[in-house]
């Protein structure tokens, strides 16, 4: 990119950042956003303002199968708003591409196989990490941006705050979870933090890629083949409560979904459900007159 090209996207790179900061967006989709423009800038080393729908429709095809959809969604979400924000051109390529419409099913494990993983978790700082995840059904960055005060003893809540969507909300406290917090936080005793990082920089939550690397440590060595992760806890918090007869309105509003539908994909992963679907199931086989079986 020569030199006066390069000073022109500096520019309209700062703009963007600026745009994503007064339209209020969250330190996540700043990172993907401006991650999406400087991505195709490297990618044609050349300005973005001077990209035509073909050199757009190249860059989406070469992209596909090389990363994740996910990845390919947020590409296009930021490049739109850099256009629509940055550029202020009309966004006249949104039907280039296209992702499919997936809708997977969450891993679950049983709560023996959650006590077994939190048990054998040997260091304290993600043993009650991965406890509060699933007793409260927390997302890790929830439970890792905690602060003591946050923890209301008084009234057994937890106020959970700026999560998705930059929606707060309160979530009940179970007594065995306080304890715990309790005694790790007589570990280190930090001012405002539960899960402070440690070295230097310990005024900031720890990073959230060390949990995720002892989970899968402790995974392999409990014998658990599943792909889980930290935020399968939540999953498996939700889907236990449903089986105990937890309703879904309750539900929703402990996970802080926005939409019931989203709460009631739960509905498929407990125990009881398969149960009498299977029970279903073998009914129906049992009822068929078959003259050949047993007779192949």
């Amino acid at each position: 990119m020569k030199a006066s090209e390069q000073q022109r996207f500096d520019e309209l790179y700062q703009q963007h950042l600026t745009h994503l900061k007064l339209q209020g967006k969250r330190p996540k989709t700043i990172s993907a956003y401006s991650l999406a423009v400087r991505r195709i800038t490297k990618f044609f080393d050349r300005c973005p303002d001077t990209l035509t729908i073909d050199d757009l429709r190249h860059y989406f095809s070469q992209l596909i199968g090389t990363v994740s959809w996910s990845t390919i969604k947020l590409d296009r979400c930021g490049l739109q708003f850099f256009y629509k924000h940055t550029l202020h051109k009309q966004w006249e390529w949104i039907g280039i591409i296209k992702p499919p419409k997936v809708k997977r099913l969450p891993n679950i494990i049983s709560p023996e196989q959650v006590a077994k993983v939190i048990n054998q978790t040997r260091e304290p700082r993600y043993r009650v990490l991965f406890l509060i995840l699933y007793t409260m059904g927390l997302r890790i960055n929830e439970g890792l941006q905690l602060t003591i005060h946050d923890i209301d003893s008084q009234t057994m809540q937890v106020h959970i705050r700026h999560a998705k969507g930059g929606k707060d909300r309160l979530v009940p406290l179970p007594q065995r979870t306080l304890n715990a917090l309790r005694l790790y936080w007589c570990t280190h005793r930090h001012p405002e933090l539960i899960f402070p990082s440690k070295g230097k920089c310990c005024d900031s939550p720890m990073d959230d890629q060390g949990a995720q690397k002892a989970l899968k440590q402790i995974l392999r060595e409990c014998g658990i083949y599943k792909r889980i992760t930290p935020h399968s806890l939540r999953h498996c918090f939700a889907t236990h409560l449903l089986e105990q007869g937890l309703d879904l309105r309750s539900l929703q509003i402990l996970l802080g979904h926005a939409s019931l539908n989203t709460t009631a994909r739960y509905t498929q992963l407990t125990q009881l459900k398969q149960h009498d679907a299977a029970n279903a199931l073998n009914h129906l086989a049992d009822r068929l007159l078959l003259n050949w079986e047993g007779t192949l």
